[in-house]
């Protein structure tokens, strides 16, 4: 623990001023938009089965009782999200906290504020519209640019993300970035490479004036619960996108998946993924298979993105601690 000084917040109280005026403007333009706010649980029997994401558990212990339940707080409110949606919820917005586990310090908090949104009858491409709109709004934001993964990647790797050989990206990663790496999947290399090589050169944050760069057409294996298509030339590419601003990854969206059989089958994909990584196994939420499958749900695009990360920005920071009222470490 600090000393004297650890009951203070961790951020000036001008940019707290600066950070509640953001999240009204939020909320006033997902109002003008007639985009509903909704509250989903933040503990669940279900947790994220992402490889790369890990969740806090807790236990529920009923007064009176000896058993006690397992529950796990949300690192998104996405799946309830798409309950909603599968049950005719319409446009909607989720504004609030989400937690991961194993994250602090520098640009990570283990518990931070997220905003995830869907707008029904658009595509990822009109929700890139949707976004440049909202920030917009809330801030000093240019759109400078939308490129594909490949337009990117090619140029600065020299391989094609979409048909390099697993050997072949694991050379390049071993020839710009490690040459001692090994034992990594397809998505880690494409990630490493992306991560080191490309995105810190893309977009710009200048005394608040920010500058935002859209990637889209990911390869088909990094399509997460995106849907898969095949592009212009014929390329099966997962219909997502990622903005990025100063080097900073702010969003991801995705034109959302909505089959529900192979919702499951990522799920089972991912179970395994951590097995053999030798990671923690959770269950995954049934409740959100179930509601692809049997509720209606619409054809919609979705996006999630880092509130704390924006106000860094705006404020010209790295440190997330300077954003936050009271950071991991004096909380």
């Amino acid at each position: 623990m600090g000393g004297d000084d650890q009951y203070q917040p961790s951020a000036s109280l001008n940019v707290l001023k600066r950070r509640a005026q953001l999240l009204k403007d939020m909320r006033h333009y997902f109002d003008q938009e007639q985009v509903m706010e909704v509250e989903t649980p933040m503990l669940s029997c279900a947790a994220t089965v992402d490889p790369h994401i890990d969740s806090f558990s807790t236990s529920y212990r009923p007064l009176g009782a000896n058993e006690q339940r397992t529950l796990y707080l949300h690192t998104s409110p996405e799946f309830p999200m798409k309950r909603l949606l599968a049950c005719g919820a319409g446009d909607i917005y989720y504004l609030g906290r989400v937690f991961r586990n194993g994250e602090a310090g520098g640009r990570h908090n283990p518990e931070f504020t997220m905003l995830e949104y869907y707008r029904v009858g658009m595509t990822h491409h009109q929700l890139m519209d949707d976004m440049t709109r909202l920030l917009n709004q809330v801030c000093e934001f240019t759109e400078t640019g939308r490129f594909t993964y490949k337009e990117l990647f090619l140029p600065h790797v020299g391989v094609d993300p979409h048909t390099a050989s697993d050997d072949e990206l694991l050379h390049q990663v071993r020839l710009h970035i490690d040459e001692g790496l090994d034992g990594l999947s397809r998505n880690d290399c494409l990630d490493l490479l992306f991560s080191h090589l490309i995105e810190p050169g893309l977009g710009k944050a200048d005394n608040g004036q920010l500058e935002g760069v859209y990637v889209y057409d990911y390869p088909a294996s990094m399509a997460a619960l995106s849907k898969i298509a095949k592009n212009s030339q014929g390329t099966a590419v997962a219909q997502r996108f990622e903005l990025f601003i100063g080097g900073f990854e702010l969003a991801n969206g995705y034109h959302e998946l909505a089959d529900g059989n192979e919702q499951e089958a990522r799920f089972q994909a991912h179970i395994n993924e951590r097995k053999e990584m030798g990671y923690p196994v959770y269950p995954y939420d049934e409740h959100l298979v179930t509601g692809l499958k049997q509720g209606n749900f619409p054809d919609c695009a979705g996006v999630a993105m880092g509130v704390d990360r924006l106000i860094m920005l705006v404020a010209g920071t790295r440190n997330i601690a300077d954003v936050t009222a009271f950071e991991f470490f004096r909380a």
